[in-house]
């Protein structure tokens, strides 16, 4: 009686666990577009069945995330894999959006990466540009930019150069304090983002390039965005790394599905 009490309880802990897989789990591809010339951008690809709409992720950092595997069977590098977009991205599509995480191009995979003025340059929203198209030949839905820490700056950047390519802006744990890996958020040329925007903060990040007390005075420099909000969590899990990376409050440690849901919901009702 107890073997079969046991054998029941194996079969039931094997179901459970296949109902509590991703929805997107095992759809994910790796996309490789010819940007400029000689260059090649890298993404991984997640598509739901009847997408609403479509985001582009920017890990932070030096945004080397070292994609590789196979087109059908995709791998994460080791560095970003913690990221906050990249441990999330199954979310986004679980919620109906297009989601496209995208690894820095072939020709800054160095250990510098994207850092030190690469996230603000024409070049740099080329290779998106290229992104967002191919996103448009899947699904006739607006494409979003979302970027977290110093993904941000790769993001605004594009909503800038991008102008109507791009339907709208999600900046969290933005980076609003200058350092010498590239341009701060606030020092571009925000006015000329004519799209929806949001600024979503940890109140407990410690970055001290990211502190939460500036969402309220950045989102006012969006003064052409037709909508704008800040939105401030608090709470979550206490931090695992040092303050300024992802396993922390600065990565949304433990607040990951309030995050992901205030985004979600945020892009969904300007649709």
């Amino acid at each position: 009686m107890r073997s079969m009490r046991s054998a029941w309880l194996v079969l039931t802990g094997m179901w459970l666990a296949a109902l509590a897989v991703p929805v997107a789990a095992g759809n994910e591809q790796l996309v490789t577009l010819e940007t400029r010339a000689g260059v090649q951008q890298k993404f991984l690809l997640l598509k739901p069945d009847k997408p609403v709409a479509a985001v582009i992720l920017f890990p932070g950092g030096n945004g080397v995330a070292e994609f590789g595997g196979s087109a059908s069977s995709p791998s994460v590098g080791r560095k970003l894999k913690n990221n906050f977009l990249v441990r999330t991205r199954e979310s986004f599509a679980a919620a109906g959006l297009v989601t496209a995480t995208v690894d820095a191009p072939s020709d800054h995979q160095g250990d510098r990466g994207m850092l030190g003025g690469f996230r603000a340059s024409a070049e740099h929203c080329q290779d998106v540009d290229a992104v967002v198209r191919h996103l448009k030949t899947l699904a006739p839905v607006p494409v979003w930019l979302v970027g977290t820490s110093r993904g941000t700056e790769s993001a605004a950047n594009c909503a800038i150069r991008l102008k109507e390519a791009v339907s709208g802006l999600v900046l969290t744990s933005t980076m609003t304090r200058a350092n010498k890996n590239g341009t701060h958020v606030p020092a571009m040329d925000l006015a000329a983002i004519r799209v929806p925007v949001l600024v979503l903060a940890n109140q407990g990040d410690g970055c001290e390039h990211t502190p939460a007390s500036d969402a309220p005075d950045l989102v006012q420099k969006f003064i052409n965005a037709p909508r704008k909000e800040v939105k401030v969590l608090s709470g979550g899990a206490p931090a695992k790394a040092k303050p300024c990376l992802a396993m922390t409050p600065h990565g949304f440690l433990g607040l990951e599905d309030q995050a992901v849901g205030a985004i979600v919901k945020f892009i969904k009702s300007g649709s």
